[in-house]
């Protein structure tokens, strides 16, 4: 990484993470001088591709692992070397009934298949003809809020205009569980809607403050297709690329530089952290913030505010082989997309209560997909030739209230329910399939929102920095502004904690970007 040696910069980013890299490199490459101090060894946050089983080489994206929301015109602008690839399965959705074992298959694109698939669940059409009826409507909703994303912020009203509004009302102004119970009648058709609106977020299908709605309105809307692509070499080849951009725009990246004081006053300001060499301090015009908003509130000397709570359990695994499944289904469609596991509706709500009620969920949703079976470069040849393949596992409801007494065991405990809800639909043990690493363990890793605090710094290891925001505002004065501004003028927020931030998208680092390139004379 370039070392810093200048006393004064345009602009200082704070955190190395995507969001900060393309600021930096839209930045940087408009003539602005840049500056990002990275606290890790390495930039890229927790979009990364590491090498997880001592001796294994298999490079897996251990925190964030699929790309929707990131704008195909912020990688053309960058110019960014960069492949996302389509997975050929969209869902698929073991369930037994009445003494069968069935699979819900739900193909990219839809075809005859996958209504047969709904049929043979369901006992007919109708579910299938609503769901086709509800994504309609909501993929002519992406369409029209999409665009706005990389734009000053717009009104609700002029969008609400723009729409059904029969949608709107049931995914804007009523909790989530509404629509749902109001459109389907199957249970599990129920939860696999639902499940987009509890991803990394806490909360009940009926929660009154529709964060649950918000959570499913921005798994839905990336690109105008909310297609959930992979990326080829791993979440790190996201951020590698965008380190890349940043470095050839001029931008200056330093890491092991843990940031420990902000001071910004609306026309000057100065960013302190420490390093390996000691103490050291630069002066600004400009400062980013690619860190939670209570972290940043530190950082200036003033009350963090509440603590985001993350609410997942990422578990990371190789195995030497795909399972059998109990439905006869072939393993390599099945964990193609995204494997859901216990996601009913009634599963889904059960498990919030439970979770709620400081109890690990005793049926625990979570869900299953395969990267190498779309893109196996992140696997060695050899692993490959010997039929190897990575799944990464995302356990919901599983709040960081869970872990704060004893985060080891209930690590442990949550950890078995996971894989005992998926083997529940295998037709064999698990274990057997997972590969050992050099050591002779079990290439099986966990992370609970605490360890994601404690590895990559996210507070209450919330994966969104705090709970989403809608993409619009119904203040007027703040239409025109980018969503990232703070109480000072030349302080913005470039993180997901920005409006219009979360998931590995870059638009909080663009709009921020965009408003310093706006204010500067």
């Amino acid at each position: 990484m370039v070392a810093e040696s200048k006393n004064f910069y345009d602009v200082v980013i704070v955190g190395g993470g995507h969001n900060g890299l393309v600021a930096a490199a839209y930045l940087a490459g408009a003539g602005l001088s840049t500056l990002v101090l990275e606290q890790q060894r390495h930039t890229g946050g927790a979009a990364v591709s590491e090498q997880v089983f001592p001796g294994v080489d298999a490079r897996l994206s251990r925190y964030s692992y699929l790309v929707s929301l990131l704008p195909d015109k912020i990688v053309a602008d960058l110019g960014l070397s960069l492949e996302l690839r389509s997975r050929s399965v969209a869902s698929y959705t073991p369930v037994r009934r009445g003494g069968r074992d069935l699979g819900l298959m739900v193909e990219r694109p839809e075809g005859a298949a996958t209504r047969e698939s709904f049929a043979a669940l369901t006992g007919g059409d109708s579910e299938y003809d609503a769901w086709s009826a509800f994504y309609g409507s909501v993929s002519a909703l992406a369409g029209v809020v999409a665009p706005t994303l990389l734009e000053p912020l717009v009104s609700g009203a002029s969008l609400r205009n723009q729409v059904d509004p029969a949608l709107w009302a049931a995914l804007v102004e009523r909790p989530f569980g509404e629509v749902v119970e109001q459109r389907f009648a199957d249970d599990t058709v129920r939860g696999v809607v639902a499940t987009d609106s509890v991803i990394g977020t806490f909360a009940g299908l009926h929660d009154e403050s529709l964060i649950q709605n918000r959570c499913f309105l921005y798994h839905l809307i990336g690109n105008g297709t909310g297609e959930w692509r992979v990326p080829v070499g791993g979440m790190g080849a996201v951020t590698d690329a965008l380190a890349a951009a940043a470095r050839r725009a001029g931008t200056a990246l330093v890491v092991n530089a843990s940031v420990t004081s902000v001071e910004a006053d609306g026309t000057r300001a100065s960013v302190t952290w420490m390093g390996g060499d000691g103490e050291r301090s630069v002066d600004c015009s400009y400062v980013l913030a690619n860190v939670a908003p209570t972290t940043l509130a530190a950082l200036r000397g003033q009350p963090a505010g509440v603590r985001p709570e993350g609410s997942q359990l990422k578990i990371n695994l190789l195995l030497s082989r795909l399972p059998r499944l109990r439905s006869g289904d072939d393993p390599r469609r099945a964990f193609a997309g995204t494997f859901h596991i216990d996601e009913d509706y009634s599963q889904l709500e059960t498990a919030y209560r439970q979770a709620a009620a400081g109890e690990v969920p005793s049926v625990a949703p979570s869900e299953v997909y395969c990267h190498s079976l779309t893109d196996p470069s992140i696997l060695s040849p050899s692993l490959v030739a010997s039929g190897h393949q990575t799944l990464t596992v995302f356990g919901v409801h599983f709040p960081t209230r869970l872990f704060a007494s004893d985060n080891d065991a209930a690590r442990d405990e949550s950890v078995r329910r996971i894989l005992a809800g998926l083997e529940s639909y295998l037709d064999e043990p698990l274990e057997p399939c997972i590969a050992r690493d050099a050591e002779g363990n079990l290439c099986l890793e966990a992370k609970t929102p605490l360890d994601i605090e404690e590895s990559v710094g996210m507070p209450g290891g919330h994966i969104f920095h705090g709970d989403l925001q809608w993409p619009w505002v119904d203040n007027e004065a703040e239409v025109g502004r980018w969503g990232v501004e703070t109480d000072v003028a030349n302080l913005m927020i470039c993180g997901s904690g920005a409006r219009r931030g979360g998931a590995v998208s870059g638009i909080a680092g663009h709009n921020a970007a965009m408003a310093v390139l706006e204010l500067r004379p």
